[in-house]
Protein backbone atom coordinates (compact mmCIF):
# COMPACT_ATOMS: atom_id res chain seq x y z
CA UNK A 1 0.00 0.00 0.00
CA UNK A 2 1.23 3.47 -0.87
CA UNK A 3 -0.01 6.93 -0.06
CA UNK A 4 1.23 9.54 -2.50
CA UNK A 5 0.75 13.22 -1.76
CA UNK A 6 0.83 16.16 -4.12
CA UNK A 7 0.08 19.86 -4.07
CA UNK A 8 2.51 21.36 -1.58
CA UNK A 9 4.56 24.44 -2.31
CA UNK A 10 5.30 28.05 -1.46
CA UNK A 11 2.47 30.51 -1.02
CA UNK A 12 2.06 33.97 0.46
CA UNK A 13 0.09 34.58 3.63
CA UNK A 14 -3.66 34.68 3.02
CA UNK A 15 -3.16 32.51 -0.07
CA UNK A 16 -4.58 29.07 -0.83
CA UNK A 17 -3.27 25.60 -1.55
CA UNK A 18 -4.85 22.22 -2.13
CA UNK A 19 -3.18 19.00 -1.05
CA UNK A 20 -4.17 15.67 -2.53
CA UNK A 21 -3.36 12.13 -1.51
CA UNK A 22 -4.03 8.90 -3.38
CA UNK A 23 -3.90 5.47 -1.80
CA UNK A 24 -3.01 2.49 -3.95
CA UNK A 25 -2.15 -1.16 -3.54
CA UNK A 26 -3.86 -4.07 -1.88
CA UNK A 27 -6.72 -2.25 -0.17
CA UNK A 28 -9.83 -3.94 1.11
CA UNK A 29 -11.37 -0.89 2.74
CA UNK A 30 -10.16 2.48 3.97
CA UNK A 31 -11.54 3.60 7.30
CA UNK A 32 -10.22 6.96 8.48
CA UNK A 33 -8.11 9.24 6.31
CA UNK A 34 -6.46 12.42 7.41
CA UNK A 35 -3.71 14.98 7.26
CA UNK A 36 -1.05 15.64 9.87
CA UNK A 37 1.71 18.20 9.86
CA UNK A 38 5.07 18.64 11.48
CA UNK A 39 6.85 21.95 11.77
CA UNK A 40 10.60 22.15 12.54
CA UNK A 41 11.25 21.42 16.18
CA UNK A 42 7.64 20.46 16.85
CA UNK A 43 5.74 17.23 17.19
CA UNK A 44 3.54 15.91 14.43
CA UNK A 45 -0.02 17.05 14.94
CA UNK A 46 -3.40 16.21 13.52
CA UNK A 47 -4.71 18.79 11.07
CA UNK A 48 -7.92 17.17 9.84
CA UNK A 49 -9.49 13.75 9.73
CA UNK A 50 -12.42 12.23 7.83
CA UNK A 51 -14.18 8.92 8.33
CA UNK A 52 -15.46 6.67 5.56
CA UNK A 53 -18.91 8.04 6.29
CA UNK A 54 -17.77 11.63 5.85
CA UNK A 55 -17.57 12.80 9.46
CA UNK A 56 -14.79 15.31 9.93
CA UNK A 57 -12.57 16.54 12.72
CA UNK A 58 -10.27 19.57 12.60
CA UNK A 59 -7.56 21.05 14.74
CA UNK A 60 -8.79 24.27 16.34
CA UNK A 61 -6.05 26.22 14.59
CA UNK A 62 -7.41 25.39 11.12
CA UNK A 63 -11.17 25.39 11.67
CA UNK A 64 -12.88 27.64 9.18
CA UNK A 65 -9.83 27.74 6.91
CA UNK A 66 -9.16 24.14 5.94
CA UNK A 67 -11.59 21.65 4.44
CA UNK A 68 -10.97 17.92 4.16
CA UNK A 69 -12.79 15.76 1.65
CA UNK A 70 -12.45 12.27 0.23
CA UNK A 71 -13.53 10.17 -2.70
CA UNK A 72 -14.13 6.64 -1.50
CA UNK A 73 -14.33 5.31 -5.03
CA UNK A 74 -10.91 6.68 -5.94
CA UNK A 75 -9.27 6.18 -2.51
CA UNK A 76 -8.26 9.82 -2.37
CA UNK A 77 -8.34 12.53 0.27
CA UNK A 78 -7.89 16.24 -0.29
CA UNK A 79 -7.15 19.16 1.98
CA UNK A 80 -8.24 22.56 0.73
CA UNK A 81 -6.42 25.30 2.63
CA UNK A 82 -7.40 28.97 2.45
CA UNK A 83 -6.27 32.10 4.31
CA UNK A 84 -2.95 30.43 5.00
CA UNK A 85 -0.74 31.79 7.76
CA UNK A 86 3.03 31.57 8.25
CA UNK A 87 2.39 29.29 11.21
CA UNK A 88 0.85 26.76 8.82
CA UNK A 89 4.33 26.15 7.44
CA UNK A 90 5.17 22.48 7.91
CA UNK A 91 5.58 19.15 6.21
CA UNK A 92 2.11 17.75 5.67
CA UNK A 93 1.58 14.00 5.82
CA UNK A 94 -1.31 11.99 4.50
CA UNK A 95 -2.51 9.26 6.85
CA UNK A 96 -4.86 6.34 6.37
CA UNK A 97 -6.13 3.59 8.61
CA UNK A 98 -7.14 0.84 6.27
CA UNK A 99 -7.92 -2.84 5.99
CA UNK A 100 -5.83 -5.00 3.68
CA UNK A 101 -8.38 -7.81 4.10
CA UNK A 102 -11.36 -8.59 6.35
CA UNK A 103 -9.15 -9.36 9.33
CA UNK A 104 -6.20 -6.98 9.30
CA UNK A 105 -6.03 -3.21 9.50
CA UNK A 106 -2.94 -1.01 9.53
CA UNK A 107 -2.06 2.63 9.46
CA UNK A 108 -0.07 4.09 6.59
CA UNK A 109 1.70 7.38 6.02
CA UNK A 110 2.63 9.29 2.92
CA UNK A 111 6.13 10.62 2.35
CA UNK A 112 5.15 14.18 3.22
CA UNK A 113 4.82 17.37 1.20
CA UNK A 114 6.26 20.73 2.20
CA UNK A 115 3.95 23.70 2.65
CA UNK A 116 5.68 27.03 3.16
CA UNK A 117 3.72 30.20 3.84
CA UNK A 118 5.64 33.46 3.57
CA UNK A 119 4.62 36.55 5.47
Amino acid sequence: VQLVESGGGLVRARGSLKLSCAASGSIFRINDMGWYRQAPGKQRELVAQITSGGSTNYADSVKGRFTISRDNGKNTVDLQMIRLKPEDTAVYYCHAFLQVNRNYAFEYWGQGTQVTVSS
